[in-house]
């Protein structure tokens, strides 16, 4: 696995910094927040969210929001589209992704790799649904182990298009990326800590979509272990169980190879995905 180098995290620390108001943080964030524009390779069309970090003209994202992309283009607050031509790199297994973004000449986040306190108060900027530049709150309400991934479960309200956003502390640092929400409940949303982010390289070279395309029939992997928090079962199960019926529709038409690992013993299946499930909701 890839780190960024000692000094580059040290980087992302920023000094101490006073709380400020949440109007503030909006208007500071918003030059650096994009809306994604994602066609897949089957047509469909949806949105995500990044911000600019890292290094210059690189957007951080879910790996789950261009994961099948055929084409992406990034929209700023204040209108402007920029093409968004490949993969920078990605961590699958955390649902992290750097995107290039054709050119921006815009200011980048500022990034806090610390744990942050449970209970304090956290902002979520994104897309919900749509509606792209969104600003809603909410608190961190703990730190889980979902599928051997640390993400903090937070009670900022989260809806499909703010996968890939930035999770923010009151001082309008980014201390981590929107991941996922549990369909079933209230408020009960995930995201990645900025830490993961070290396992990411943003000096490689970009690779574009229609070449990430080319790696052949999709291949997805449903692994099944037992957990000590139920809870942390339940989500993780279902989380990957959202991703593999997604990857699925995206796939309709292809041969795709599915491999379960249960209890040490593995399966694999290879099958042709029915077209219809493209249209299925």
């Amino acid at each position: 696995m890839r780190h960024t180098p000692v000094m580059a995290l040290l980087a992302l620390r920023p000094l101490a910094a006073q709380e400020i108001k949440p109007e503030e943080i909006y208007q500071r964030l918003l030059p650096s927040i994009v809306t994604l524009h994602v066609e897949t390779r089957t047509g469909e069309q949806y949105v995500g969210t990044a911000f600019l970090g890292l290094a210059e003209d690189v957007a951080v994202t879910s790996w789950h929001v261009v994961s099948d992309a055929r084409k992406v283009t990034a929209r700023f607050a204040d209108n402007e589209f920029v093409d968004v031509p490949g993969l920078v790199d990605k961590n699958e297994s955390a649902d992290l992704a750097l995107v290039r973004l054709a050119a921006s000449c815009r200011p980048q986040v500022q990034i806090n790799t610390s744990n942050a306190p449970i209970g304090s108060r956290a902002y979520v900027i994104g897309a919900p649904k749509g509606y792209g530049f969104s600003i809603a709150d909410g608190l961190i309400s703990q730190m889980r182990n979902v599928d051997g991934i640390k993400q903090y479960q937070v009670s900022c309200p989260i809806s499909g298009g703010n996968s890939g956003g930035p999770l923010l502390n009151q001082r309008g640092e980014v201390i981590g990326i929107t991941s996922w929400s549990k369909t079933d409940a209230q408020n009960l949303n995930f995201a990645v800590p900025a830490a993961g982010l070290s396992t990411l390289d943003p000096s490689l070279r970009p690779k574009l979509w229609a070449d990430l395309n080319k790696s052949g029939p999709l291949q997805t992997k449903a692994v099944y272990a037992a957990k000590s928090d139920d809870a942390a079962k339940t989500t993780g199960s279902e989380n990957a169980l959202v991703r593999f019926i997604h990857s699925l529709k995206s796939a309709a038409g292809e041969e795709v190879t599915l491999t379960v690992n249960k209890k040490g013993r593995k399966e694999s299946f290879t099958f042709v995905v029915p077209t219809h499930l493209a249209s299925d909701e």
